[in-house]
């Protein structure tokens, strides 16, 4: 048996404590955002387009809300399974929870969302 590299073990360790942060933080009803995702946001006559940069995020676990003019976009990235025994390398991509608001033109909106080019795209049809 290999002994452990100590670099390896320390990321591990590190990933598994804020794996273990972010439950105790979301079991006690405190939900506060890790990071926030870039975004783009772009206008037509018809319709607001906002594109979330969230590879590896199944866009059906992002949630949207709007709220007093401000659309809410969270949701968490999480290692999958198969990966939290693998050997890190690099791990650059934001991890746990995200969420990021961004202030809207005022009216009313339609939102449907999609894939598109590894971002969760929201449309926001104008009515």
């Amino acid at each position: 048996m290999q002994p452990k590299n100590p670099l390896d073990w320390m990321l591990s360790e590190a990933l598994d404590q804020l794996t273990r942060a972010d439950r105790l933080r979301q079991q006690f009803g405190r939900q506060e955002a890790c990071w926030e995702p870039p975004i783009d946001v772009l206008e037509t006559e018809h319709e607001l387009l906002i594109l979330v940069a969230l590879p590896g995020v199944n866009p059906d676990n992002v949630e949207t809300v709007i709220h007093d003019g401000v659309l809410v976009v969270s949701g968490q990235r999480t290692l999958p399974p198969e990966l939290r025994k693998a050997r890190i390398h690099r791990l650059e991509l934001p991890q746990g929870r995200f969420e990021r608001r961004i202030a809207l033109p005022v009216g009313r909106y339609a939102i449907s969302r999609f894939v598109m080019d590894g971002c969760v795209a929201l449309r926001l049809a104008k009515s």
